[in-house]
């Protein structure tokens, strides 16, 4: 089971845009992925919210930015 300590990058990256392989993954595993495959805070960004919103045809919400910490 420590096989995946010897996965290289680009073979990582071929299971992650391989949609068979990834079919097999249940929807618990794909929000496990989305929730902690970011390094950090300064990785979230409006924009990045904005695609993933559009990617999803998430039609009901709407992203905003606030400057310096305003509210």
């Amino acid at each position: 089971m420590n096989n995946y300590k010897n996965i290289s990058r680009v073979e990582f990256m071929e299971f992650f845009r391989d949609d068979e392989k990834l079919s097999e993954l249940t929807p618990d595993d794909r929000i496990e992925i989305f929730r902690t495959i970011l390094l950090g805070s300064s990785d979230i960004s409006k924009d990045l919210l904005d695609h993933v919103l559009s990617d999803y045809s998430v039609t009901n919400l709407e992203v905003l930015e606030l400057k310096d910490g305003e509210k």
